[in-house]
C-alpha cells in the first residue's frame, strides 16, 4: 500500500507541476526513492509535459543485496534518464549500474558527481570537496543536461537529429 501512494503522490505532483507551468516542458525525478517512485509513475501511465527522468542517487537495490529488480520498470520508459551518482553509493553500486544504463541505451547517460561520494553524495575529507561543492555540481549538471533534452526533444520535432549522450 505504501508504495501505491508513493507512485500516486509522483504522479499528482507531476501533474500539479503542469498545470502551474501552462505547457512549460518538465523534468521530474528525485533523490532515491524519490526517482524510483517517479519512474514507476511514469511507467504506469504518461506523465504530461515531462520531458526527461533526473535520478539523483537511483536505488537499484538494498544496501547488501544483489540484483537490479528496482530497475525493471525503466525499460518500458522512452525518456531521456541522466543517472548521477556517486562513486561509493551502496543503493547502486556501479558494477550494477553500469549494465543498466547498457541496457537502456541512449536512453541513459551515467554521470559520476561525486568520487568517492555515497549515497547522500558525502565525501571524504582528503577528496577535497565539501558536499556544497558536490551540490553545485549536481544542480549544474541537471541544468546543462535538461537545456539539452529540452533542444533536443524540438529538434527531433523539426527532424533533426543530435547526439545521444546528453551530459558531458
Amino acid at each position: 500500500m505504501e508504495r501505491q501512494v508513493l507512485f500516486e503522490v509522483a504522479g499528482t505532483s507531476v501533474d500539479f507541476a503542469t498545470a502551474e507551468t501552462e505547457g512549460l516542458p518538465l523534468l521530474a525525478g528525485g533523490k532515491s526513492m524519490g526517482g524510483c517512485m517517479t519512474s514507476s509513475a511514469a511507467a504506469k501511465r504518461a506523465l504530461p509535459g515531462v520531458r526527461g527522468l533526473v535520478f539523483r542517487g537511483f536505488p537499484l537495490r538494498a544496501p547488501g543485496r544483489t540484483g537490479d529488480q528496482r530497475a525493471e520498470h525503466l525499460y518500458r520508459l522512452d525518456l531521456p534518464m541522466p543517472f548521477l551518482q556517486g562513486t561509493r553509493d551502496s543503493f547502486a553500486r556501479l558494477d550494477l549500474l553500469r549494465p543498466v544504463c547498457g541496457r537502456l541505451g541512449s536512453r541513459a547517460t551515467l554521470r559520476i558527481v561525486a568520487r568517492g561520494g555515497d549515497h547522500s553524495f558525502n565525501v571524504p575529507e582528503r577528496s577535497g570537496r565539501t558536499l556544497q561543492e558536490v551540490m553545485a555540481e549536481l544542480a549544474s549538471a541537471i541544468s546543462s543536461w535538461g537545456g539539452r533534452v529540452v533542444g533536443l526533444r524540438r529538434a527531433r520535432r523539426r527532424g533533426m537529429c543530435c547526439g545521444s549522450d546528453l551530459l558531458q
